[in-house]
C-alpha cells in the first residue's frame, strides 16, 4: 500500500477500508491475491491492529476478502464486479443528485462540462 494520509472525517479503519476498495477497483488488488497482513499494515502505518483487523472483517463480510487459516487474507473472486455495481449505484444514487444540482444551481450547460474532455486537458 502506499502513503495513506488520515483525516479526521471518517474512522481510520473506514479509511484504511476504502484504500483497500480503491486498490480492487484500480487493479492493484486482483483475484486471488493477499492482502498485507494485519501486522504488517498496523507496523508499516503506526495503527492498533485491532483497527486493521476491523477493516479487513468488513472486507470480508462484505465477502470481498477471505480468511485462508494460516494464510492471511485473500481477494475473493469477482470482488472487482461486485464493488463497481456497488459504487455505481452509490453514485447514482447519493453523489449524483447532488452534483445536478450544483450544476443546475451555477447555470452550466453540457458543453461547458464536456470541453475539458473533448480537449483533454482540466479545464
Amino acid at each position: 500500500m502506499s502513503t495513506i494520509g488520515w483525516n479526521d472525517n471518517a474512522p481510520i479503519y473506514r479509511q484504511l477500508k476504502d484504500k483497500v476498495i480503491g486498490m480492487m477497483l484500480d487493479g492493484l488488488l486482483k483475484p486471488g491475491d493477499a492482502l498485507p497482513s494485519v501486522r504488517q499494515v498496523a507496523a508499516d502505518y503506526q495503527l492498533n491492529p485491532i483497527t486493521v483487523s476491523r477493516a479487513y472483517q468488513e472486507l470480508v463480510d462484505e465477502t470481498l476478502v477471505e480468511k485462508r487459516r494460516g494464510l492471511g487474507m485473500y481477494v475473493t473472486d469477482g470482488a472487482r464486479d461486485k464493488l463497481l455495481a456497488t459504487e455505481r449505484e452509490r453514485f447514482l444514487s447519493e453523489e449524483w443528485p447532488l452534483m445536478l444540482e450544483r450544476i443546475r444551481r451555477l447555470g452550466l450547460e453540457l458543453e461547458t462540462l464536456l470541453k475539458p474532455i473533448a480537449t483533454g486537458g482540466a479545464s
